[in-house]
């Protein structure tokens, strides 16, 4: 129905227009007193305007959810580049440790060299000196060996019981041919039997000097017919040298240089009957 007021307007327009309106306000209400809404269909429209809401509000909560996860994921992210940011440093702090590393490998490789070239020259010294040393051995043996030499008579007849017929040095070889020097070699005979006297000179006998001498003794016992003596000479025998040479080497006699000017007499016929 159309309010007065409305109708009141309608009255105050002009006759041709007031006609109008008022048909068409009439139609209006026709129009609207025809349209009808089922009830059925009214629930169904409810339903569905509480269904969108609904969706609607599950879209807004999952709208939520996803600004925090993507609020957790930014957070994340950040702790991500700060954690990059670290392996990054710790990586360049490695690379230095490297770089230094190497330098200290390169500096110790250099320190190497310098150490071989100063071993091998060391080497070479010892060497030298160990020759200069062996000669200078050997000369003083050398030396020991001519001057008891001449009293090997005396020595041979009075601790040995043989007549000394020839005495001289001698490299005595093997039938493999291999040979040894020995430095006082006295041939005589014993109770009409051949004999021999072989001796060695060294300023201060070491263990191994007696081991070796007794090495050599034994080869030459094999090519020497007759009864072997042996002895040793020496300025001064350390007492562990002398305990392991009595022990190991009672058959080689020790005898000091100068026990050759004290005890026996000095016989200048060192070769020849």
């Amino acid at each position: 129905m159309i309010s007065s007021a409305l109708l009141q307007k309608i009255e105050n327009l002009e006759p041709g227009m007031k006609d109008v309106m008022l048909s068409l306000v009439e139609e209006v209400e026709f129009k609207t007193k025809t349209i009808t809404v089922g009830r059925g269909e009214f629930n169904e429209l409810r339903d569905i305007v509480k269904d969108l809401a609904m969706a609607q509000r599950m879209t807004e909560n999952r709208v939520g959810e996803l600004a925090e996860a993507q609020k957790r994921t930014e957070k994340r992210v950040e702790e991500l580049a700060e954690a990059q940011k670290r392996t990054e440093k710790r990586v360049e702090e490695l690379a230095e440790a490297q770089k230094r590393t190497e330098k200290r490998v390169e500096e110790l490789a250099e320190a190497q060299m310098r150490t071989e070239n100063e071993v091998k020259t060391l080497v070479v010294a010892v060497k030298d000196i160990r020759k200069q040393l062996g000669g200078l051995s050997t000369d003083v043996g050398y030396g020991i060996e001519d001057r008891i030499m001449p009293y090997m008579r005396d020595f041979g007849k009075k601790e040995f019981g043989i007549d000394v017929r020839l005495v001289d040095r001698r490299n005595l070889v093997y039938p493999d041919g291999n040979y040894d020097e020995i430095n006082i070699c006295a041939e005589g005979r014993k109770e009409n039997k051949p004999a021999w006297l072989i001796g060695e000179c060294k300023a201060q006998p070491g263990k191994k000097d007696f081991d070796r001498f007794s090495q050599m003794t034994q080869r030459a016992k094999t090519v020497l017919h007759g009864e072997v003596h042996t002895f040793l000479v020496g300025y001064h025998f350390a007492p562990d040298v002398e305990m392991y040479a009595k022990k190991e080497h009672p058959h080689i006699r020790m005898c000091r240089t100068f026990e050759f000017e004290m005890n026996y007499r000095k016989n200048r016929e060192i070769s020849g009957d």
